[in-house]
């Protein structure tokens, strides 16, 4: 049997990666599962799966868990902290672990499975866009095995060599395409963008995804963000990866070789392909999903990206250009922008003018620790903060 760990088991990847486990009970066991707050769920997950060990990042949440499990019976072991996770990442009896915990919070808990020579299923982007150099280096020295779990970058993994290793470039391969769907703003006006609700920019028409993703999405930031995590997945400069929007997410990236020809993974838009293939490989299993009928779909688009109506993929660009702590300072200033947009207190057309203040003042300096990595998110989080609080929040953004 093969011990899967999930950290971040409440969220949409992690509910994924249950469901394609449950469909495989001879092959695999969920040994642990990690969560922050939703105690509730993580609970019915617990008594669902039964893991050896269930983790909450919050302590009350932990209190919480231990007392629905223990009224319900159930016999898994209850920890509380970021500690405990990462204890989760780097114990024995978990051979794949599955890093699907969002945000800063991730970081720890990524490197520790990468330290531990686990097979690593990632899915915090986190990781390898504010600390893409220690991941690596995390990798390389304990031997494990690093498998993209997002759809464009399982994709692109699915196109390459089967020798390819992490943060290096594959042999003949001239350029990287990742699609873009182009969000629900895709035929809006840049006048009507501007004006968007959050319940709107949160309305993608392909993916179910959380809001902070969805605004993302509607600001092709989330491709600006995965073109960064390319350049460190596959060794690339930014000059080599192009973006092309295609609405009916079908084709979820490409590959050009060198000879002219240029490879594609094709599927049905879920999340349980790229799980499924991650925690097979190198072989395959059933993952649940509807399969193509490409007779019925008829015919696929692709079109460039207007950069114009989408700033904030140029921006990540000029990150990525920069390296070092810029993509983290990137981060940091989406993150803040995008809650500020979502709590109402930002113009949707205002995200990308608040980051591209907050990235004038990011210096360039090198990747050094994990610690100066949190404290540089810290440092770029509060600089938002005060650009924010420099344009007047809600009065100016004349959504009161």
């Amino acid at each position: 049997m093969i011990g899967v760990a999930i950290l971040g088991a409440t969220g949409s990847v992690g509910r994924n990666t249950l469901d394609v486990l449950e469909r495989h009970p001879d092959t695999y066991r969920v040994v642990s599962l990690a969560a922050r707050s939703d105690a509730r769920r993580l609970a019915e997950l617990c008594l669902r799966h039964r893991p050896d060990v269930a983790v909450m990042e919050q302590p009350d949440a932990a209190a919480e868990l231990e007392r629905r499990l223990r009224e319900a019976g159930s016999a898994t072991r209850v920890a509380s902290g970021a500690g405990a996770i990462e204890a989760l990442a780097r114990d024995a009896a978990a051979d794949v672990v599955m890093a699907a915990i969002s945000g800063a919070a991730g970081l720890r808990s990524t490197l520790a499975a990468a330290a531990a020579g686990k097979r690593l299923l990632l899915a915090n982007k986190e990781s390898v866009v504010m600390a893409g150099e220690l991941l690596l280096a995390a990798v390389r020295a304990g031997g494990a095995t690093l498998i993209p779990i997002d759809s464009e970058h399982n994709a692109i993994f699915q196109c390459l060599p089967p020798d390819v290793r992490a943060g290096e470039r594959p042999a003949g391969v001239r350029r990287l395409l990742l699609t873009a769907s182009g969000g629900p703003f895709l035929g809006w006006t840049a006048a009507a963008m501007a004006r968007a609700t959050p319940e709107q920019a949160c309305a993608h028409p392909r993916w179910s995804m959380g809001r902070k993703i969805s605004v993302d999405s509607a600001t092709l930031m989330n491709k600006g963000l995965e073109l960064i995590e390319a350049t460190v997945l596959f060794g690339v400069e930014p000059r080599d990866i192009s973006v092309v929007v295609h609405p009916q997410s079908i084709v979820h990236s490409l590959v050009e070789y060198v000879d002219g020809s240029t490879l594609a993974q094709l599927s049905a838009p879920d999340m349980r392909t790229p799980i499924a293939q991650g925690l097979a490989w190198p072989g395959r299993i059933a993952a649940g999903v509807e399969f193509l009928d490409l007779a019925r779909i008829g015919s696929l688009e692709f079109t460039a990206p207007d950069r114009a109506r989408f700033p904030c993929l140029g921006l990540a660009e000029a990150a990525a250009r920069s390296g070092g702590t810029a993509c983290a300072w990137l981060n940091a200033a989406d993150e803040v922008a995008v809650q500020a947009f979502l709590d109402k207190q930002l113009n949707f057309g205002d995200i990308p003018g608040v980051i591209e203040r907050v990235m004038n003042d990011a210096p360039g300096v090198a990747l050094k620790d994990l610690d100066a990595v949190l404290a540089t998110d810290a440092q770029a989080r509060a600089r938002a903060r005060a650009v924010l609080a420099e344009s007047g929040g809600v009065a100016r953004s004349g959504l009161a």
